[in-house]
């Protein structure tokens, strides 16, 4: 049985693909594309269909490669479903104390999605393990390093538009990691089933983002 996820290793792992279908995909497939590729942490959104069962299998077969989380979650109760169908940390868009506190109850790390200095100050002083910064791409790495100037014990993931090329600029800003969408993991390339290319993209993110933490 493998040890359950801390928020050191997730901050460790550092890159989280986003999964988010509007019909059903081969969940367990995905995982293994991205895996091949070098990336360890994906989150399945909930209004994925079918996302509870997705996560369970995912984390069945995947177990020891990839570790699999539940985002999208809007309040206690799905981040408590999530957690039963096996979610091994929670990602909301949102300021969501209460859903915070039941996952510091569960022993379960979580990203609280936060866009504002209070709103990200309240989610660290609720106990959220990351602030996730959304939406990323209108904020920009230098929003990042204005934010953690009186705020530098944030740890945030920015998300929502984090490309090849900014990625680099958000680690530089101060960013633990970061968490990628439709940029990594595109419907269409789902759609397609081209696991050899998500693969390939996943590839050139991991080592992108290892080049940058060196740079940093």
């Amino acid at each position: 049985m493998i040890e359950r996820l801390m928020a050191s290793e997730l901050e460790r792992i550092g890159l989280i693909a986003i999964v988010r279908t509007d019909a059903a995909v081969d969940m367990t497939r995905v995982a293994q594309a991205l895996a091949e590729g070098g990336v360890r942490a994906m989150e399945i959104t909930l209004n994925t269909p079918g996302a509870l069962a997705a996560i369970a299998a995912v984390r069945r077969e995947m177990e020891g490669t990839l570790r699999v989380g539940a985002g999208t979650i809007l309040g206690p109760e799905d981040a408590q479903d999530a957690i039963e169908a096996g979610a091994e940390f929670i990602v909301t868009p949102t300021l969501q104390t209460d859903t915070v506190a039941l996952c510091r109850e569960r022993g379960v790390p979580i990203a609280c999605g936060s866009m504002t200095p209070t709103e990200c100050l309240a989610a660290h002083r609720a106990g959220a393990d990351f602030v996730k910064l959304f939406p990323a791409d209108g904020l920009g790495p230098g929003y990042v390093r204005a934010l953690l100037a009186p705020l530098p014990f944030l740890k945030i993931i920015p998300t929502g538009g984090v490309s090849l090329d900014t990625l680099p600029a958000f680690i530089k800003a101060g960013c633990v990691g970061v968490a990628l969408g439709g940029n990594l993991v595109s419907k269409q390339r789902l759609q397609a089933q081209d696991w050899e290319g998500l693969t390939e993209t996943a590839r050139q993110y991991a080592q992108l983002l290892a080049e940058s933490r060196t740079r940093a």
